[in-house]
């Protein structure tokens, strides 16, 4: 890690922080001197996760909040005030809803409301009381929305999620343009299949379909995708506002090279 990526001394936000990555996105910034409030609707995971932090000598806190709840994330950002007296780093992560894939007609109007619900407006949600305390920062802040790489290229199956995460991408760039006077970056990371709980539950065979969907033949970790956001969010990249960054394997360069049978 470079001078550059340490966070000594700010206060630091994970939605979604209960498990996979925005769990290791939590030890990240800790790790990296930040003290990290850690955000999700389960408390006993986050509370485990804390320990996990403080017991490696960081700083965290375990804050219950629901994203899809504009009262919640409106008191989780004014406990933030209150504690802390400002907000140097956010990371919008929680996520959830919809259904498993199927084809559009099969989705139901609630399945889709309920993707959009916690992917979109939940990070709207997030992000406006959030930049309501990061504008008045006097040494800038920074924000990372995690998207998705269906949010960049239509997955068969996924109308709510990747309409959802498209709509992501919108937010992050307004909210760069509107921002980047207040000294505030805007970003997003677009991981592609990394290894989570789901896709560690979904077995061996949908694994090696993931991974024979990237270029670089495997499937991600949660550490990469976390040493992205860290990069995101410290001064190494305070050059870098408005941007998607993909953190896939190579999956959205291009079309691979065919194989010609013999």
């Amino acid at each position: 890690m470079t001078g550059a990526e340490r966070l000594d001394g700010k206060v630091a936000l994970v939605t979604g922080a209960s498990q996979g990555i925005g769990a290791a996105i939590a030890a990240a910034l800790a790790a990296a001197g930040a003290h990290v409030v850690l955000a999700s609707r389960n408390e006993a995971a986050l509370l485990r996760q804390v320990k996990a932090i403080t017991d490696d000598g960081g700083l965290a806190v375990a804050v219950p909040a629901d994203v899809t709840n504009e009262r919640s994330v409106r008191g989780l950002l004014a406990g933030i005030r209150s504690r802390f007296g400002r907000l140097d780093v956010a990371v919008n992560n929680a996520a959830g809803g919809g259904r498993p894939p199927a084809p559009m007609a099969e989705w139901t109007s609630e399945q889709f409301d309920s993707a959009i619900a916690v992917n979109l407006r939940g990070t709207f949600l997030c992000l406006k009381y959030e930049l309501e305390l990061m504008r008045e920062a006097e040494n800038g802040a920074a924000i990372v929305n995690m998207s998705s790489t269906a949010g960049e290229q239509g997955v068969a199956g996924l109308s709510g999620y990747a309409a959802s995460k498209f709509g992501i991408g919108g937010l992050t760039r307004v909210a760069a343009l509107d921002y980047a006077a207040s000294g505030v970056r805007v970003n997003a990371i677009a991981p592609g299949p990394v290894f989570t709980n789901r896709l560690t539950a979904a077995g061996a065979a949908a694994q090696a379909g993931a991974s024979a969907a990237v270029p670089l033949g495997r499937i991600g970790r949660v550490e990469e995708i976390a040493a992205a956001t860290l990069w995101l969010c410290s001064d190494a990249s305070s050059f870098v506002t408005g941007t998607v960054l993909a953190v896939d394997g190579g999956r959205l360069a291009g079309t691979p090279a065919f194989t010609l049978k013999p």
